[in-house]
């Protein structure tokens, strides 16, 4: 695989504070708003939300952790024995509106298993979503509401969002995959 980087570290930080000026401008302030980010890099990506709401409204949001490994509906194609992440939501969900925070969306399914996953533990009054990067070709009818970045791509590339927290560097890159990778690719997708 090759890859090229479309966003850099400075570029993830100025997205990061962008998203979270507009989560606090729709909601008309804080109140009422909890970030809950979907296990791998979307709770790292909800704590940094989180951290820069806090430097520009005085207010630390609830922040929790949503794992949708057994929600998916992909779950049998995955893995045998599937790892998973935990789930932490330290707040009552109820007549809150909750901000999803994903790395990447694509399909729409891992949202859709967020969704899920999310109503069981209570019932937000609104569920938002915000990623750092939308790469289209969704296969469901869901839309972000906040994105870093809008990157077109085709189904023979995979973006890979690497951050600090879990990776040890910020960085976005998109490779194209080799063609036996493809196919293989393809079944899971």
């Amino acid at each position: 695989m090759t890859g090229r980087q479309i966003m850099t570290a400075d570029e993830i930080r100025r997205a990061v504070i962008r998203i979270s000026h507009e989560i606090v401008e729709k909601q008309a302030g804080t109140a009422g708003l909890a970030l809950v980010g979907i296990q791998r890099r979307g709770v790292p990506l909800a704590r940094r939300f989180a951290v820069a709401i806090e430097e520009h409204e005085g207010v630390r949001l609830e922040v929790g952790a949503l794992d949708i490994t057994f929600y998916r509906d992909d779950l049998s194609l995955i893995a045998q024995a599937p790892i998973v992440k935990g789930t932490d939501l330290p707040f009552d969900l109820n007549d809150s509106t909750v901000v999803l925070v994903d790395d990447v969306l694509y399909t729409g399914r891992t949202i859709r298993a967020a969704m899920d996953a999310l109503v069981d533990f209570g019932r937000p009054r609104a569920i938002r979503l915000a990623v750092l990067v939308d790469r289209g070709h969704r296969e469901l009818p869901i839309r972000a509401d906040h994105v870093g970045k809008n990157v077109p791509t085709s189904r023979e590339e995979i973006v890979k969002v690497h951050l600090a927290e879990v990776d040890g560097v910020d960085e976005v890159e998109i490779e194209r995959l080799i063609p036996a990778a493809v196919e293989t690719v393809g079944a899971f997708g």
